[in-house]
């Protein structure tokens, strides 16, 4: 059954008289022909998704009928310029394919549609508009998610040039680029938004560079509920430092003016525009989209003579460039050409077994990982780096100065690498685990942020498509569940939405878990770690012991360079200071400090464990706060005559599987001892590898009770104890 709309364009173009009027200043009949040409295969894509899908042949029909006037946008900037676009961006993903030679947007478009393996950004794993060649970064359907990640390139650009960047890792991007971000009226009330475009001024505040165009598309409706009519003008005009312009998206010429005398400003002064370009939503918000349920007919109807294809058509006629007819006639030719791509579309092999659709998800490459982590910088470097001896001559050290001097080694090395988060710079950290790096790195390198877990991360993901190797500081774990879609929506899901064709190699610090003394309450001692273990491809290192910290912290810096993953690392805060492990005064949690010679042979590999002790009647398997518990109750249990060893597993994801079932195997009894919650913690996929691997022994867990965790002595009664573990240890051996 035809589409109103499509009929409506078909009899209203019939009836246009040809004119002799003139098409606007800076539109030229070639110019305004190829944007129609956009526009017009834009919209026939919207109708072949809706075909493909009532077959069942096509599988995502969220149009861009009623948008295509972004076409103007596109060809207001160049096709080097990095765009990270709305899901209805049919139109400027097509004029800008039209900017260079062989490309095949329509193709494209319909092999993401049907799923098609050979698509050539996602791989037949989601219909987005992303192209490598067109500087296109793939986007998620995630609303205003890829906001701060704009920010964080635009703010990289600046950067890049000023510190060599671009020299060290090839520049993606000409220095005077301009970021192009674009999203719908409904998504700019998202946090999300909010807080990418308050960060974004507030730089701009402070006389910093923000080359950023922020395209707000105006269809009045987000799904079935209205915007406020005047809303998005009253809400983003006027704001400081953030030049506001207005056009409507049904007029070409309108159109393009507007977007080149915003591209012109950003790229001339370097400071950040927001253009809302008043559009309509035709078709509903997506193909099962009932629109009929919350509008009425005559509602709808309204909208039509306000479709920019039409609106460019009549111009076209009335300036006399075509007639009617020739309208119509390529009206239905780029129909013919877009079912063709169809019916070819629907041939395509899709993909074929988990294991092709995870493929880009997490790669691994240990041996280069290994090679990269046991590189250190020049001898000098180091020197200028440490202002004097390198630690390596400082003797044994704590957990928070081996993470600050190996955090200054990955800084020395990585010319790229850059430190950022609250109270990261000046103050050095709230435990001073950053103490000295901006004084010794300058400011450029280790800077604060403002107070907005979704703008730091969303910053460094835009500053690691910029060739940088951020390494950001969430300031506690409770305050990760602010901004957690950074990492699963946007951080973890690139690679997979282009096939690795883009990346973002990240480092993210976390200052978390429980046992601080005097500091307490729930923001300050979570233990919920269920929120990044279900991450798909997320690494989560969590070290224990001084002289493990820095030689993870060497290997997550080196899979994010040379794989390009994203790496959490959780640093137990109440063992940042820590000194002794059995008696005070033993020093036995303090450890030094291996010199780069040695680093090769003390490589930590993503997903390995360490062992503790060599005892055959129990196995104890644990990680951070655990590890010491674990550790002083292996030494009681040996007073009674029970040889007992300790896995520490070091790597919540991935698991060291291999290392547990080993050590599992070498006395048959398994305790896993985890600090973290009954529900949702470490301890279920630990017992689930062993169940899995056919593990015949006994095997137990303890762990902490499922509660937010309460101020002073309270939290004794929730958080797992030593006594907690020596108790189940012995009930296991008695089983």
């Amino acid at each position: 059954m035809p589409e109103p709309i499509d009929e409506y364009f078909t009899a209203t173009v019939s009836a246009l008289q040809v004119g002799h009027g003139f098409l606007p200043a800076g539109l030229t009949p070639e110019r305004a022909l190829a944007l129609f040409d956009a526009q017009l295969g834009s919209r026939h894509l919207d109708l072949a998704a809706r075909l493909l899908g009532a077959k069942g042949e096509g599988f995502y029909s969220i149009g861009s009928s009623g948008h295509e006037g972004n076409a103007a946008v596109a060809a207001a900037l160049r096709p080097t310029d990095p765009a990270l676009l709305h899901y209805r961006s049919g139109g400027f993903y097509l004029a800008r394919a039209a900017q260079l030679p062989d490309q095949t947007p329509l193709r494209d478009v319909l092999l993401g549609i049907t799923g098609a393996a050979d698509e050539p950004i996602s791989g037949g794993r989601h219909k987005v508009f992303g192209n490598k060649a067109l500087s296109i970064i793939p986007q998620t359907s995630t609303i205003a998610s890829h906001l701060p990640r704009a920010v964080g390139l635009a703010f990289a650009l600046e950067r890049a040039g000023k510190l060599g960047v671009d020299s060290v890792v090839g520049a993606e991007w000409p220095a005077d680029s301009v970021v192009v971000c674009s999203f719908g009226d409904a998504s700019a009330n998202h946090s999300t938004a909010v807080g990418a475009i308050n960060t974004a001024l507030q730089l701009r505040y402070q006389g910093l560079p923000l080359p950023l165009l922020l395209v707000c598309e105006d269809n009045g409706i987000g799904i079935s509920v209205p915007t406020p009519e005047g809303w998005i003008e009253r809400a983003y005009s006027g704001r400081p430092g953030l030049r506001y312009l207005d056009a409507d998206g049904a007029d070409l010429g309108a159109a393009l003016a507007a977007a080149e005398e915003a591209v012109h400003w950003v790229r001339t002064r370097r400071a950040p525009v927001f253009l809302r370009l008043r559009t309509v939503r035709l078709m509903g918000h997506a193909g099962s989209d009932v629109e009929l349920a919350y509008r009425a007919s005559t509602e709808i109807a309204a909208d039509y003579p306000r479709d920019p294809v039409l609106t460019t058509a009549r111009l076209l006629v009335e300036a006399g460039v075509l007639r009617p007819e020739q309208v119509l006639e390529h009206y239905e030719w780029t129909r013919e050409r877009v079912r063709r791509a169809a019916e070819d579309a629907v041939g395509r092999r899709r993909l074929g077994s988990a294991g092709e659709v995870i493929a880009p998800l997490a790669p691994s490459r240990p041996d280069r990982v290994a090679a990269r982590a046991a590189v250190a910088a020049a001898p000098e470097v180091r020197r200028r780096a440490f202002g004097g001896p390198p630690p390596e001559f400082a003797g044994r050290l704590t957990l928070a100065q081996a993470i600050n001097n190996g955090l200054a080694d990955v800084l020395a090395r990585d010319p790229g690498a850059v430190l950022f988060g609250e109270d990261v710079a000046v103050k050095g950290g709230v435990y001073g685990v950053t103490r000295g790096l901006r004084k010794r790195f300058g400011a450029a390198r280790v800077f604060d942020s403002l107070l907005d877990e979704q703008s730091i991360l969303g910053t460094g993901l835009g500053m690691a498509l910029a060739g940088f190797l951020p390494i950001v500081e969430i300031q506690y774990l409770a305050y990760l569940h602010n901004a957690a879609d950074q990492l699963r929506g946007e951080a973890s899901t690139l690679r997979f939405f282009s096939q690795g064709q883009y990346q973002n190699p990240l480092v993210v610090r976390i200052a978390g878990l429980a046992y601080q003394r005097g500091f307490g309450g729930h923001f300050h001692n979570d233990n919920g770690v269920a929120a990044l273990r279900d991450i798909p491809g997320l690494v989560v290192a969590c070290p224990a012991r001084p002289d493990d910290a820095a030689a993870m912290l060497r290997t997550c810096a080196a899979a994010a360079r040379a794989d390009g993953r994203v790496c959490v690392f959780l640093e137990p805060i109440a063992l940042y200071h820590m000194r002794d492990l059995h008696e005070p005064g033993d020093d036995g949690w303090l450890a030094d400090y291996p010199a780069p010679v040695a680093w090769a042979e003390t490589h930590v590999p993503l997903g390995r464990g360490r062992t503790y002790g060599n005892g055959t009647d129990l196995t104890l398997v644990s990680f951070a706060n655990g590890l010491r518990m674990s550790l002083r109750v292996a030494r009681r249990l040996a007073e009674r005559g029970i040889g007992a060893r300790v896995l520490d597993l070091r790597w919540l994801a991935p698991l060291p599987t291999a290392d547990v079932l080993r050590e599992a195997n070498a006395t048959g009894r398994v305790l896993v001892v985890d600090e973290t919650r009954e529900t949702g913690g470490v301890s279920e996929p630990v017992l689930t590898g062993l169940v899995d691997a056919r593990f015949a022994g006994e095997m137990a867990r303890v762990t902490s009770a499922d509660s937010v965790i309460p101020l002073g002595p309270a939290a004794s009664h929730v958080l797992l104890s030593e006594r907690d573990i020596e108790k189940a240890a012995l009930e296991l051996l008695h089983r």
